[in-house]
C-alpha cells in the first residue's frame, strides 16, 4: 500500500514525466487512465501519450514548479505553474492550427489525481484555457 507522501511524490514525478518527458508513463499511470483538461481527454494510456507528442511538438523550453496540496484516500491534488516557447505548431479548433509565436507563455493549474493502488488512474488538470490562447496572440 502506498503511503500519501508515496502519493504526492508519484503525482508530482507523473506531471513532470508528461510535462518535461523521460520517465516512463506504464510506472505511474494504469492501462486505462482518464484524463480531462480544458483542450482535451483520454480515456487510455496510449491517448494520453499520443497528447502528450501534441504538446513536445508545439512547445520548448519547458520549466514546471509543481507542489502538491493535499493528500488524502486514493487523491493527490498538486498546484502548478508551467512556463514553456510555442516554439511549433498548436492544435487548434481551427484546421490549420496556431503557428509557431516563439513567445514565451505562463500557465497556472491546478491537478487533481485519483489513484489505484500504486499507479494513477484519472487526472484533471483545471487551467484558463483563454489565458493560453490571449498569450498566444489570438
Amino acid at each position: 500500500m502506498i503511503s500519501n507522501q508515496g502519493r504526492a511524490d508519484l503525482l508530482v514525478r507523473a506531471l513532470r514525466s508528461r510535462v518535461l518527458g523521460g520517465g516512463e508513463a506504464g510506472d505511474l499511470f494504469t492501462e486505462d487512465v482518464r484524463v480531462w483538461t480544458p483542450t482535451f481527454s483520454a480515456r487510455s494510456l496510449a491517448d494520453l501519450t499520443a497528447e502528450t507528442s501534441v504538446f513536445e511538438a508545439a512547445f520548448s523550453d519547458v520549466d514546471l514548479d509543481v507542489r502538491p496540496l493535499d493528500v488524502g484516500g486514493d487523491y493527490a491534488c498538486a498546484e502548478w505553474v508551467l512556463w514553456a516557447t510555442h516554439s511549433g505548431p498548436f492544435p487548434s479548433r481551427e484546421e490549420a492550427g496556431a503557428q509557431p509565436t516563439g513567445r514565451r507563455v505562463r500557465l497556472v493549474g491546478v491537478t487533481v489525481a485519483e489513484f489505484d493502488d500504486d499507479r494513477i488512474c484519472s487526472l484533471r488538470h483545471y487551467w484558463d484555457e483563454l489565458m493560453l490562447v490571449q498569450q498566444l496572440g489570438a
